[in-house]
Protein backbone atom coordinates (compact mmCIF):
# COMPACT_ATOMS: atom_id res chain seq x y z
CA UNK A 1 0.00 0.00 0.00
CA UNK A 2 2.79 2.27 0.75
CA UNK A 3 3.89 1.81 -2.13
CA UNK A 4 1.13 2.69 -4.23
CA UNK A 5 1.08 5.74 -2.22
CA UNK A 6 4.11 6.87 -3.15
CA UNK A 7 4.21 5.61 -6.74
CA UNK A 8 1.24 8.28 -6.57
CA UNK A 9 2.99 11.07 -5.36
CA UNK A 10 6.07 10.31 -8.15
CA UNK A 11 3.34 10.81 -10.99
CA UNK A 12 1.72 13.66 -9.48
CA UNK A 13 4.79 15.36 -8.97
CA UNK A 14 5.86 14.57 -12.30
CA UNK A 15 2.58 15.05 -14.43
CA UNK A 16 2.62 19.09 -12.01
CA UNK A 17 6.21 19.72 -13.53
CA UNK A 18 5.33 19.17 -16.99
CA UNK A 19 2.26 20.72 -16.46
CA UNK A 20 4.30 23.76 -15.70
CA UNK A 21 6.50 23.21 -17.87
CA UNK A 22 3.91 23.26 -20.54
CA UNK A 23 2.58 26.14 -19.01
CA UNK A 24 5.37 28.30 -19.16
CA UNK A 25 6.73 27.29 -22.32
CA UNK A 26 2.87 27.94 -23.60
CA UNK A 27 3.23 31.36 -21.99
CA UNK A 28 6.69 32.28 -23.81
CA UNK A 29 5.43 31.41 -27.55
CA UNK A 30 1.78 32.49 -27.28
CA UNK A 31 3.67 36.11 -26.83
CA UNK A 32 6.07 35.96 -29.07
CA UNK A 33 3.80 34.55 -31.92
CA UNK A 34 2.20 38.03 -31.24
CA UNK A 35 5.55 40.32 -31.25
CA UNK A 36 8.10 38.13 -33.03
CA UNK A 37 6.02 35.00 -34.90
CA UNK A 38 8.99 34.88 -37.19
CA UNK A 39 11.28 33.48 -34.14
CA UNK A 40 8.86 30.75 -32.78
CA UNK A 41 8.61 29.80 -36.28
CA UNK A 42 12.02 28.90 -36.95
CA UNK A 43 12.20 27.78 -32.89
CA UNK A 44 9.70 25.44 -33.41
CA UNK A 45 10.76 24.09 -36.82
CA UNK A 46 14.39 23.17 -35.10
CA UNK A 47 15.26 20.16 -33.53
CA UNK A 48 15.90 21.94 -29.80
CA UNK A 49 11.91 22.56 -29.71
CA UNK A 50 10.99 19.22 -30.69
CA UNK A 51 13.27 17.68 -27.82
CA UNK A 52 11.52 20.21 -25.60
CA UNK A 53 13.93 22.85 -25.12
CA UNK A 54 11.83 25.82 -24.03
CA UNK A 55 12.88 29.74 -24.76
CA UNK A 56 13.42 29.71 -20.76
CA UNK A 57 16.14 26.97 -21.14
CA UNK A 58 18.18 29.62 -22.80
CA UNK A 59 17.25 33.24 -22.10
CA UNK A 60 15.64 32.15 -18.25
CA UNK A 61 12.48 33.20 -16.77
CA UNK A 62 12.80 36.76 -15.44
CA UNK A 63 11.11 38.07 -18.31
CA UNK A 64 7.76 38.02 -18.41
CA UNK A 65 6.35 41.01 -19.86
CA UNK A 66 6.94 42.99 -22.52
CA UNK A 67 8.15 45.75 -20.95
CA UNK A 68 11.15 44.04 -18.87
CA UNK A 69 12.45 42.50 -21.78
CA UNK A 70 16.18 43.54 -20.36
CA UNK A 71 15.49 40.53 -18.15
CA UNK A 72 16.14 38.29 -20.69
CA UNK A 73 19.26 36.45 -20.42
CA UNK A 74 21.48 36.63 -23.53
CA UNK A 75 22.82 33.13 -23.71
CA UNK A 76 26.75 32.35 -23.84
CA UNK A 77 28.95 29.20 -24.91
CA UNK A 78 28.12 28.02 -21.89
CA UNK A 79 24.54 28.36 -21.92
CA UNK A 80 25.07 25.71 -24.75
CA UNK A 81 27.68 23.35 -23.24
CA UNK A 82 24.81 22.15 -21.09
CA UNK A 83 23.97 20.17 -23.68
CA UNK A 84 27.15 20.28 -26.37
CA UNK A 85 30.20 20.54 -24.14
CA UNK A 86 32.61 18.58 -25.97
CA UNK A 87 32.03 21.19 -29.23
CA UNK A 88 32.05 23.99 -26.58
CA UNK A 89 35.46 23.06 -25.28
CA UNK A 90 36.79 22.39 -29.10
CA UNK A 91 34.91 25.82 -30.00
CA UNK A 92 36.93 27.73 -27.06
CA UNK A 93 40.26 26.33 -27.71
CA UNK A 94 40.11 27.22 -31.35
CA UNK A 95 40.76 30.50 -33.41
CA UNK A 96 36.93 31.40 -33.91
CA UNK A 97 36.71 32.20 -30.11
CA UNK A 98 39.62 34.51 -30.00
CA UNK A 99 38.06 36.70 -33.16
CA UNK A 100 37.35 39.14 -30.65
CA UNK A 101 40.70 39.90 -29.61
CA UNK A 102 41.94 39.81 -33.28
CA UNK A 103 39.98 42.45 -34.06
CA UNK A 104 39.63 44.50 -30.59
CA UNK A 105 43.51 44.91 -30.28
CA UNK A 106 43.92 46.34 -33.64
CA UNK A 107 45.67 50.21 -33.07
CA UNK A 108 43.23 50.79 -36.04
CA UNK A 109 40.44 50.45 -33.89
CA UNK A 110 40.88 53.57 -31.76
CA UNK A 111 40.31 55.17 -34.85
CA UNK A 112 36.68 53.96 -36.09
CA UNK A 113 33.18 55.65 -35.18
CA UNK A 114 31.25 54.27 -33.04
CA UNK A 115 28.63 53.13 -35.73
CA UNK A 116 31.34 51.22 -37.34
CA UNK A 117 32.83 49.17 -34.20
CA UNK A 118 29.96 48.90 -31.75
CA UNK A 119 27.05 47.22 -31.02
CA UNK A 120 25.26 47.84 -34.25
CA UNK A 121 28.12 45.17 -35.36
CA UNK A 122 28.27 47.41 -39.07
CA UNK A 123 31.76 46.28 -39.43
CA UNK A 124 34.38 44.13 -38.50
CA UNK A 125 32.84 43.64 -35.16
CA UNK A 126 30.01 41.87 -37.53
CA UNK A 127 31.97 38.95 -37.87
CA UNK A 128 34.48 39.14 -34.45
CA UNK A 129 31.99 39.31 -32.53
CA UNK A 130 32.12 35.23 -32.78
CA UNK A 131 35.01 35.38 -30.23
CA UNK A 132 34.72 35.65 -26.53
CA UNK A 133 34.53 38.97 -24.82
CA UNK A 134 36.02 40.15 -21.19
CA UNK A 135 33.48 40.51 -18.67
CA UNK A 136 33.30 44.97 -18.48
CA UNK A 137 32.56 44.00 -22.34
CA UNK A 138 29.93 41.71 -22.17
CA UNK A 139 28.29 44.67 -19.50
CA UNK A 140 28.22 47.24 -22.25
CA UNK A 141 27.56 44.66 -25.28
CA UNK A 142 24.11 42.52 -24.77
CA UNK A 143 23.65 40.92 -28.40
CA UNK A 144 26.26 38.94 -29.76
CA UNK A 145 27.45 36.66 -27.29
CA UNK A 146 26.53 33.24 -28.14
CA UNK A 147 28.85 32.99 -30.63
CA UNK A 148 27.33 29.62 -31.14
CA UNK A 149 24.86 31.41 -33.10
CA UNK A 150 26.98 32.57 -36.25
CA UNK A 151 27.52 29.69 -37.16
CA UNK A 152 23.97 27.48 -36.22
CA UNK A 153 21.93 30.80 -36.51
CA UNK A 154 18.64 31.26 -34.16
CA UNK A 155 16.37 30.41 -33.57
CA UNK A 156 16.52 27.17 -35.34
CA UNK A 157 20.25 25.99 -35.03
CA UNK A 158 20.31 23.64 -37.40
CA UNK A 159 23.37 21.59 -37.97
CA UNK A 160 22.79 21.26 -41.06
CA UNK A 161 23.92 25.07 -41.86
CA UNK A 162 26.60 25.36 -40.20
CA UNK A 163 27.57 22.14 -42.14
CA UNK A 164 27.29 24.17 -45.27
CA UNK A 165 29.87 25.91 -47.06
CA UNK A 166 27.92 28.95 -47.86
CA UNK A 167 27.31 29.68 -43.84
CA UNK A 168 30.97 30.48 -43.41
CA UNK A 169 31.15 33.09 -46.88
CA UNK A 170 29.70 36.28 -45.02
CA UNK A 171 33.00 36.69 -42.96
CA UNK A 172 35.09 34.45 -45.46
CA UNK A 173 35.09 36.73 -48.01
CA UNK A 174 35.75 40.15 -49.31
CA UNK A 175 38.83 42.36 -49.29
CA UNK A 176 41.59 40.32 -46.82
CA UNK A 177 40.07 36.94 -46.66
CA UNK A 178 38.46 36.06 -49.79
CA UNK A 179 37.97 32.45 -49.38
CA UNK A 180 34.61 31.47 -50.05
CA UNK A 181 35.67 32.99 -53.53
CA UNK A 182 38.63 31.31 -53.69
CA UNK A 183 37.30 27.85 -52.56
CA UNK A 184 34.01 28.33 -54.83
CA UNK A 185 35.63 29.35 -57.94
CA UNK A 186 38.72 26.73 -57.65
CA UNK A 187 38.04 22.92 -58.72
CA UNK A 188 36.38 21.61 -55.36
CA UNK A 189 33.93 24.53 -55.19
CA UNK A 190 33.17 24.00 -58.79
CA UNK A 191 32.60 20.54 -58.29
CA UNK A 192 30.72 21.31 -55.38
CA UNK A 193 27.80 23.63 -56.92
CA UNK A 194 27.98 21.32 -59.87
CA UNK A 195 27.03 17.92 -58.14
CA UNK A 196 25.26 20.11 -55.36
CA UNK A 197 24.97 19.80 -51.35
CA UNK A 198 24.51 16.08 -51.45
CA UNK A 199 27.68 15.38 -53.63
CA UNK A 200 30.40 13.46 -51.73
CA UNK A 201 33.51 14.13 -54.34
CA UNK A 202 34.14 18.06 -53.21
CA UNK A 203 35.73 18.73 -49.96
CA UNK A 204 33.90 21.96 -48.59
CA UNK A 205 35.02 24.71 -45.94
CA UNK A 206 34.43 22.09 -42.99
CA UNK A 207 36.16 18.86 -44.80
CA UNK A 208 39.57 20.88 -44.20
CA UNK A 209 38.79 23.27 -41.37
CA UNK A 210 36.35 21.50 -39.05
CA UNK A 211 37.70 17.91 -39.53
CA UNK A 212 35.14 14.78 -37.89
CA UNK A 213 33.18 17.83 -36.84
CA UNK A 214 36.14 19.16 -34.67
CA UNK A 215 35.24 22.92 -33.35
CA UNK A 216 38.71 24.00 -33.32
CA UNK A 217 39.28 25.70 -36.67
CA UNK A 218 43.17 25.76 -36.64
CA UNK A 219 45.61 26.22 -39.37
CA UNK A 220 48.74 25.95 -39.87
CA UNK A 221 50.43 29.72 -40.98
CA UNK A 222 47.65 31.07 -38.95
CA UNK A 223 45.71 34.34 -39.90
CA UNK A 224 49.21 36.03 -40.78
CA UNK A 225 51.24 33.58 -42.30
CA UNK A 226 53.81 33.88 -40.05
CA UNK A 227 55.98 31.97 -37.89
CA UNK A 228 58.46 31.23 -35.97
CA UNK A 229 61.49 29.88 -35.43
CA UNK A 230 62.48 29.16 -39.38
CA UNK A 231 65.51 27.48 -40.50
CA UNK A 232 65.99 29.46 -43.79
CA UNK A 233 68.36 32.68 -42.82
CA UNK A 234 67.16 34.79 -46.02
CA UNK A 235 63.87 33.81 -45.56
CA UNK A 236 64.03 34.63 -41.42
CA UNK A 237 65.47 38.23 -42.15
CA UNK A 238 62.55 38.88 -44.23
CA UNK A 239 60.36 37.96 -41.42
CA UNK A 240 61.64 40.14 -39.58
CA UNK A 241 61.21 42.96 -41.49
CA UNK A 242 57.59 42.26 -41.50
CA UNK A 243 57.33 41.47 -37.90
CA UNK A 244 58.54 45.02 -37.22
CA UNK A 245 56.36 46.50 -39.55
CA UNK A 246 53.96 44.30 -37.92
CA UNK A 247 55.29 46.30 -34.22
CA UNK A 248 55.93 42.91 -32.98
CA UNK A 249 59.67 43.41 -32.84
CA UNK A 250 61.64 46.53 -32.54
CA UNK A 251 63.73 48.42 -34.27
CA UNK A 252 66.58 45.96 -32.82
CA UNK A 253 64.59 42.97 -33.35
CA UNK A 254 63.17 42.31 -29.70
CA UNK A 255 60.00 41.48 -28.97
CA UNK A 256 57.32 44.05 -27.94
CA UNK A 257 54.40 44.36 -26.13
CA UNK A 258 52.32 43.12 -29.32
CA UNK A 259 53.99 39.86 -29.23
CA UNK A 260 51.54 39.17 -26.22
CA UNK A 261 49.23 39.62 -28.92
CA UNK A 262 50.04 37.40 -30.93
CA UNK A 263 50.00 34.34 -28.75
CA UNK A 264 46.52 35.46 -27.10
CA UNK A 265 44.97 35.75 -30.65
CA UNK A 266 47.44 32.83 -32.33
CA UNK A 267 47.57 34.45 -35.68
CA UNK A 268 51.39 33.22 -36.42
CA UNK A 269 52.58 29.74 -35.08
CA UNK A 270 55.43 30.19 -32.78
CA UNK A 271 56.81 26.53 -32.55
CA UNK A 272 58.01 23.98 -34.60
CA UNK A 273 55.33 21.27 -32.91
CA UNK A 274 52.38 23.67 -33.36
CA UNK A 275 52.95 24.08 -37.11
CA UNK A 276 53.65 20.78 -37.72
CA UNK A 277 50.70 19.77 -35.69
CA UNK A 278 48.30 21.91 -37.82
CA UNK A 279 50.00 21.08 -40.96
CA UNK A 280 50.12 17.08 -40.52
CA UNK A 281 46.08 17.16 -39.62
CA UNK A 282 45.57 18.96 -42.92
CA UNK A 283 48.06 16.32 -45.00
CA UNK A 284 45.48 13.75 -43.68
CA UNK A 285 42.77 15.29 -44.86
CA UNK A 286 43.80 15.82 -48.47
CA UNK A 287 45.17 12.32 -48.44
CA UNK A 288 41.88 10.54 -47.86
CA UNK A 289 41.15 11.61 -51.64
CA UNK A 290 44.76 11.92 -52.95
CA UNK A 291 47.84 10.22 -52.44
CA UNK A 292 49.89 11.30 -49.57
CA UNK A 293 53.35 12.44 -51.14
CA UNK A 294 50.99 14.63 -53.52
CA UNK A 295 49.29 16.11 -50.94
CA UNK A 296 52.56 17.30 -48.75
CA UNK A 297 53.68 18.10 -52.09
CA UNK A 298 50.86 20.60 -52.80
CA UNK A 299 51.53 21.76 -49.41
CA UNK A 300 54.79 22.45 -49.31
CA UNK A 301 54.96 24.12 -52.53
CA UNK A 302 52.24 26.93 -51.39
CA UNK A 303 54.55 27.42 -48.18
CA UNK A 304 57.30 28.01 -51.09
CA UNK A 305 54.72 30.90 -52.54
CA UNK A 306 54.65 32.18 -48.94
CA UNK A 307 58.39 32.55 -48.84
CA UNK A 308 58.50 33.97 -52.46
CA UNK A 309 55.76 36.92 -51.57
CA UNK A 310 57.20 38.02 -48.32
CA UNK A 311 60.19 38.86 -50.12
CA UNK A 312 58.84 41.39 -52.33
CA UNK A 313 56.94 42.58 -49.28
CA UNK A 314 60.12 43.15 -46.84
CA UNK A 315 61.41 45.23 -49.52
CA UNK A 316 59.00 47.10 -49.79
CA UNK A 317 58.80 47.10 -45.95
CA UNK A 318 62.29 48.36 -45.87
CA UNK A 319 62.09 51.07 -48.26
CA UNK A 320 59.66 52.36 -46.17
CA UNK A 321 61.71 52.22 -43.03
CA UNK A 322 64.12 54.26 -44.94
CA UNK A 323 62.13 56.95 -45.25
CA UNK A 324 61.64 56.82 -41.95
CA UNK A 325 65.02 56.74 -40.50
CA UNK A 326 66.16 59.63 -42.71
CA UNK A 327 63.73 61.93 -41.55
CA UNK A 328 61.54 62.09 -44.99
CA UNK A 329 58.15 60.36 -43.33
CA UNK A 330 57.55 61.77 -39.63
CA UNK A 331 56.20 59.39 -37.21
CA UNK A 332 52.28 60.47 -36.93
CA UNK A 333 51.51 61.71 -33.08
CA UNK A 334 50.23 59.05 -30.93
CA UNK A 335 52.14 56.18 -33.23
CA UNK A 336 54.46 53.79 -31.40
CA UNK A 337 55.83 52.62 -34.31
CA UNK A 338 56.37 53.56 -38.36
CA UNK A 339 55.82 52.39 -40.16
CA UNK A 340 52.96 50.67 -38.59
CA UNK A 341 50.96 47.97 -40.97
CA UNK A 342 48.55 47.46 -37.86
CA UNK A 343 46.65 51.22 -38.31
CA UNK A 344 45.42 49.66 -41.96
CA UNK A 345 43.97 52.64 -43.52
CA UNK A 346 44.97 55.34 -41.14
CA UNK A 347 48.56 55.55 -42.33
CA UNK A 348 48.88 58.98 -43.06
CA UNK A 349 51.07 58.53 -46.36
CA UNK A 350 50.27 57.54 -49.82
CA UNK A 351 53.15 55.17 -49.48
CA UNK A 352 51.88 53.68 -46.51
CA UNK A 353 48.66 53.49 -47.98
CA UNK A 354 50.02 51.31 -50.26
CA UNK A 355 52.17 49.10 -48.06
CA UNK A 356 48.89 48.22 -46.33
CA UNK A 357 47.55 47.28 -48.74
CA UNK A 358 50.18 45.06 -50.01
CA UNK A 359 49.76 43.50 -46.17
CA UNK A 360 46.07 43.04 -46.25
CA UNK A 361 45.07 42.66 -49.59
CA UNK A 362 47.70 41.29 -52.06
CA UNK A 363 49.70 39.59 -49.92
CA UNK A 364 47.01 37.56 -48.28
CA UNK A 365 45.49 36.63 -51.26
CA UNK A 366 48.47 35.24 -52.96
CA UNK A 367 49.32 32.89 -49.87
CA UNK A 368 45.60 31.82 -49.45
CA UNK A 369 44.72 31.31 -53.33
CA UNK A 370 47.78 28.93 -53.70
CA UNK A 371 46.39 27.31 -50.16
CA UNK A 372 42.82 26.92 -51.85
CA UNK A 373 43.85 25.81 -55.20
CA UNK A 374 42.49 28.85 -57.21
CA UNK A 375 45.55 30.10 -59.21
CA UNK A 376 43.77 33.61 -60.74
CA UNK A 377 43.59 34.85 -57.02
CA UNK A 378 47.09 33.42 -55.93
CA UNK A 379 48.64 35.11 -58.96
CA UNK A 380 46.37 38.05 -60.56
CA UNK A 381 44.73 39.46 -57.66
CA UNK A 382 47.90 38.64 -55.54
CA UNK A 383 50.99 37.92 -57.05
CA UNK A 384 50.73 40.77 -59.63
CA UNK A 385 49.99 43.33 -57.86
CA UNK A 386 52.19 42.66 -54.93
CA UNK A 387 55.13 43.52 -58.14
CA UNK A 388 53.27 46.55 -59.30
CA UNK A 389 52.39 48.03 -55.67
CA UNK A 390 56.15 47.50 -55.01
CA UNK A 391 57.34 49.69 -57.94
CA UNK A 392 54.73 52.11 -57.02
CA UNK A 393 56.26 52.65 -53.35
CA UNK A 394 59.88 52.73 -55.79
CA UNK A 395 58.43 55.32 -57.26
CA UNK A 396 56.83 57.32 -54.51
CA UNK A 397 60.22 56.78 -52.39
CA UNK A 398 62.38 58.51 -55.14
CA UNK A 399 59.86 61.15 -55.67
CA UNK A 400 59.77 61.92 -52.19
CA UNK A 401 62.98 62.08 -51.70
CA UNK A 402 64.09 64.42 -54.47
CA UNK A 403 61.67 66.74 -53.31
CA UNK A 404 63.14 66.48 -49.72
CA UNK A 405 66.94 67.17 -51.68
CA UNK A 406 65.18 69.98 -53.73
CA UNK A 407 63.65 71.95 -50.31
CA UNK A 408 67.54 71.99 -49.40
CA UNK A 409 68.69 73.89 -51.81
Amino acid sequence: MRFLKTAFVFVFVLLMSNAAFAASKSECLDCHKKVTPGVVKQHMEGKMAKKGVDCSSCHGSDHKKMDDSKLAKMPTPETCAGCHKTQVDQFKNGKHNLAWIASSSMPMMAHQPKAVTGEGYKGCSSCHKIGAKSEAEKKNIRYGHAQCDSCHTRHSFKKSEAQDPRACQTCHMGFDHPQWEMWSTSKHGTIWQIEGKDGKRAPVCQTCHMQKGDHNVMTSWGFLALRLPEDDKDWLNDRVAILQALGVLDGNGKPTARLDLVKAGKVARLTKEEFQKERDKMTNVCATCHGKSYAKKQLDEADLVIKDVDKIFAEAIRIVQGLYKDGILKKPAGWTFAPDLLQFYEAKSSVEQELHRMFLEYRMRTFQGAFHMNPDYMHWYGWAPMKETLQKIKDEAAKLRAEKASAKH
